[in-house]
């Protein structure tokens, strides 16, 4: 695994991954929530923690059926196996302590539904202070459209390993392969650390994250997003 460079900087890299009721940040639920730590072990990037739970639905809520379709969890998977929202709140916040980097494909949005379940069950403060990193904005800046998660497996020849499942397990795992096979490609990560694309002619979904900067990012720019 490489990505030692950002050992430099952090303690500890967490990447994360979610599966929601749908796609409304202040109305809809996480239904699981999946994390992996990297730690520097001896020298050597190596991961030190995985974390995978469902979480169970407030009262009177439910998961769509196309969700259930999509995700293969059913709403009685959530009440059998379900984690409730306070226990998971205090789980993210003891994988996110410390001089942690957070990383998500698409971590606007991860970001924003992991803000509401928190500050409804938990402390949202615990993302205050943290750098983030979107890896979708990176592939954006490296490849042509389409830019889903399963487009970037199959861009860096992952697909024999790792699956985009619609899991948030199986996804986050993704991620760890596919931003390994990013910092391999070419070494400039570092650069896109709290900077967020989006494209210009849909605008930002939901509201902005204070630490974050975001920057308009059409799919044909011919010069990356952090030389913009």
């Amino acid at each position: 695994m490489a990505l030692e460079s950002f050992f430099e900087k952090y303690d500890r890299l967490v990447l994360f991954d979610t599966e929601t009721t749908g796609l409304q940040f202040s109305r809809d639920e996480i239904i699981e929530f999946a994390a992996v730590v990297v730690e520097n072990v001896d020298g050597k990037p190596t991961i030190t923690q995985q974390y995978d739970e469902l979480v169970t639905l407030s009262p009177g809520s439910f998961i769509p059926p196309n969700i259930q379709k999509l995700t293969g969890i059913s709403n009685m998977d959530i009440q059998e196996r379900g984690l409730s929202k306070t226990r998971v709140c205090r789980d993210i916040s003891e994988l996110f302590r410390g001089n942690a980097l957070l990383i998500a494909y698409n971590a606007h949005f991860d970001l924003s539904f992991l803000y509401y379940m928190l500050l409804r069950d938990g402390d949202p403060a615990i993302l205050k202070g943290k750098d983030k990193l979107d890896l979708l904005t990176v592939y954006k800046d490296r490849r042509s459209y389409p830019h889903k998660l399963c487009s970037a497996i199959e861009a860096y020849g992952l697909s024999g390993q790792v699956v985009n499942s619609h899991r948030a397990v199986d996804d986050v795992i993704a991620t760890v392969a596919v931003m390994q096979a990013m910092e391999r490609e070419r070494d400039d990560l570092m650069n896109y650390i709290n900077l967020f694309g989006y494209h210009p002619n849909f605008g930002l979904e939901g509201k902005p994250i204070g630490s974050v900067t975001y920057k308009p990012q059409p799919y044909d720019s011919p010069l990356p997003l952090y030389q913009k």
